[in-house]
């Protein structure tokens, strides 16, 4: 019986390299044409089904770079990808295909590519993130030349260094097994070293089809050109690979040989595991042998069913609609199922690549992302929402982290209260929810948010406006809480951070203008949210009470000489801190018209300052500091960075509060304005990027953060009828 089912599973192997897998995308909204510098983003993952939080691994693809094959790399785990050999000529990289690669469709965790690597060979190209272990290459290859062409594969996995432990060369399954060492190090942020993540772990790279050779290298890839094109005129002439089946190497090949005549067509697949070494061996392998046999067209036709909902934008530029889907990508590819603590599904900052601090939990800021992704899919937009009201302590807090390991609220002494008190994050969980349900019509979500956002706002108003005085500060740890961070000209001590974190922010000692117009905000969304639920006397008082504090912001943070808004010292509500003046221009400035507390007249003040060159308006985006400030700069040389870096999501806030005022031409150039930022650079390396620069294209933050999927809904807006 066991024969029996290895030969029936032999027929369908040999079966799978002649079946046609010429995939298809029914939906002709989701096609595309990108070449190779056009902007898209190239990071899969595996759809949250498939996914665990541990354990997971997610892929760059590389498409556009002349010098290299097209590669798939997963942060410290190396990349895969394939040599072509047509009629003994080696074509290496896509530098020197006959007719270079472009994406045709490009999913969460799947993208498709066309190609002619030689003269003849038409090639549809499937990279496919099957699941957190297991990424695979689909190869649907046909001759469409008139002649018969010998064609020769050799499937690769490098890692470099001497770093690929190989362990064995399982005929049976036609597989290299390796192992290597992952690090918990990270240059922005290390792993957290109590998690389980990986750090020895097992490669597995296999194919559909029969191994005609197969090895293992310690040289480079220009190297291994001498290994498979062989001396012609050599006496000992040999075409097989060196069997290598232990020690350290750079890399480890497979290789397969195939005859295509006139018209034939063959499908073969390519396959990378990745695991602990701890985990099973045999359940990856078996796993993927299924996969080997398993049509990958139902794959393709879910992803097809998850952007049936996002709004039909007929574009004017390719540009805009390949940053329009790909934003969804970016949001998407970056939840997880429920797990632990996490009842419903959740994101990270990022998946790929992964960091510690942007693998963490859920904080509102990011969750901002959800104004965008709930076009995509409104219930897992609630679902990630819903974390936050699961998890919402009694007295109301929603802390400043959230997820499978349940609220963290980092504990930081008060002065003051001579005590700990909670961090909480930038309050803007009633608007996500309020922007959420326009879109998923749930009542039910709508009645659950109104409750919880009522009790966080009340929380809000007890623990962050100590004095009582309706204008409200930042707590004890404001520097993460304030989410300005690092180079914050008006909360940071010292330039260049001479102090400790405590000592160097000082947003706990003063009236803060972003937080209090941020609890405008709250209060009229709660307002929206109230009327809605048929609640018109809470409706009422949630607007006079943002109406009131709206009138506060304006006798007290409105400086009429500069013609600003800016935060007041505590105690004295003066814009002077000790030596210093709080009078620095800053981009909350202008979210005095997101939050409609700016009277029209000043309106027209702050949009003179948002126009002016030499302030605010800036090639790529709205700066967080005035160009003309002495602490100003256009570098992002690192993360977290409030002097000078466009963060988009701030900049959204800007569009918006401008549309609230009338100024929609003004909105849209803002929007062209981030569009350009964005799109410069998906078109250089097809990342995006925690921050961006206002006036130059070299970066170097934290990439793929899931706040930038904001793009989708700025480019919904700007289109809106």
């Amino acid at each position: 019986m066991k024969k029996l089912s290895c030969f029936f599973l032999s027929l369908l192997l040999c079966f799978n390299i002649s079946f046609a897998q010429q995939l298809k995308v029914s939906d002709s909204y989701l096609k595309i044409s990108a070449k190779q510098t056009d902007p898209l983003y190239t990071t899969y993952t595996s759809a949250m089904e498939r996914s665990r939080l541990y354990g997971d691994k997610g892929y760059k693809m590389d498409y556009y770079s002349d010098h290299l094959p097209i590669n798939y790399s997963g942060d410290q785990a190396g990349r895969f990808y394939c040599v072509w050999k047509v009629d003994q000529v080696v074509v290496m990289n896509t530098g020197e295909f006959f007719r270079k690669p472009v994406v045709t469709s490009s999913f969460p965790d799947m993208a498709i590519i066309n190609y002619q690597p030689f003269n003849g060979i038409e090639v549809q190209e499937t990279f496919f993130v099957y699941s957190s272990s297991i990424a695979m290459v689909n190869l649907q290859i046909k001759n469409v030349d008139k002649i018969k062409h010998e064609l020769e594969l050799y499937p690769i996995l490098e890692l470099g260094n001497d770093s690929l432990l190989i362990k064995e060369f399982d005929a049976g399954r036609n597989a290299y097994v390796t192992n290597h060492h992952e690090s918990k190090y990270r240059l922005i942020s290390s792993l957290y070293k109590n998690a389980p993540y990986p750090t020895e772990t097992r490669d597995y790279l296999t194919a559909s089809f029969p191994a005609y050779s197969f090895g293992g290298y310690h040289n480079s890839l220009e190297a291994f050109y001498n290994t498979i094109k062989t001396d012609f005129y050599a006496e000992n002439r040999n075409d097989s690979l060196n069997k290598k089946q232990n020690g350290l190497v750079n890399f480890v090949s497979l290789h397969g040989k195939f005859s295509l005549q006139p018209g034939e067509e063959i499908n073969v697949c390519y396959f990378r595991g990745w695991q602990d070494q701890k985990e099973d061996l045999q359940k990856l392998a078996d796993e993927i042998e299924k996969l080997k046999i398993e049509p990958l067209q139902k794959y393709v036709d879910d992803n097809v069913k998850l952007f049936v909902k996002i709004p039909r934008i007929n574009f004017k530029k390719q540009d805009e609609k390949l940053v329009y889907l790909s934003s969804f990508n970016l949001a998407r590819g970056n939840f997880y199922p429920p797990a632990e603590k996490a009842n419903h599904n959740f994101y990270v900052f990022s998946r790929q690549p992964l960091w510690g601090w942007g693998h963490g939990h859920q904080v509102l800021h990011e969750s901002l992302s959800m104004l965008a992704y709930a076009y995509l899919d409104p219930q897992s937009a609630q679902g990630s929402q819903r974390i936050y009201i699961d998890q919402q302590r009694e007295d109301g807090l929603i802390a400043y982290r959230h997820g499978p390991r349940g609220l963290q609220d980092y504990p930081h002494f008060s002065k003051e209260l001579n005590k700990n008190m909670s961090t909480t994050s930038a309050p803007f969980f009633s608007w996500i929810n309020w922007e959420v349900y326009k879109v998923s019509k749930d009542k039910n979500f709508l009645s659950d948010s109104y409750e919880s956002g009522t009790k966080y706002l009340k929380w809000l108003i007890e623990n962050r406006d100590l004095d009582k005085d309706g204008l409200y500060e930042w707590g004890p740890y404001g520097i993460i809480e304030n989410v300005r961070d690092w180079y914050n000209a008006v909360f940071q001590v010292s330039k260049d951070r001479h102090l400790d974190i405590d000592k160097e922010d000082i947003s706990d000692e003063l009236e803060c203008v972003d937080l209090t117009l941020m609890m405008i905000k709250e209060m009229r969304s709660l307002a929206k949210m109230a009327k809605e639920l048929g609640q018109k006397d809470a409706s009422n008082a949630w607007k006079e009470m943002a109406d009131l504090t709206s009138k506060l912001v304006n006798e007290k943070m409105w400086d009429d000489s500069s013609k600003f808004y800016y935060s007041i010292n505590k105690k004295d509500h003066t814009f002077k801190f000790l030596t210093r003046d709080l009078r620095r221009m800053e981009i909350i400035g202008f979210l005095a018209l997101w939050a409609e507390a700016a009277t029209k007249d000043r309106a027209k003040e702050l949009v003179k300052h948002l126009t002016n060159p030499e302030k605010f308006w800036r090639k790529y985006g709205i700066p967080t500091l005035a160009a003309d400030d002495v602490w100003y700069t256009p570098y992002v040389d690192y993360c977290c960075k409030w002097n000078g870096p466009v963060w988009l999501l701030w900049n959204y806030m800007v569009l918006d509060g401008l549309k609230k005022y009338g100024y929609k031409n003004l909105a849209a150039e803002v929007a062209d304005k981030m569009m350009l930022a964005v799109s410069t650079q998906l078109k250089k390396n097809h990342n995006f990027w925690e921050s961006y620069s206002p006036d130059n294209e070299v970066l170097n933050s934290p990439s793929n953060y899931i706040w930038d999927s904001i793009m989708a809904r700025v480019l919904i807006e700007k289109y809106k009828k």
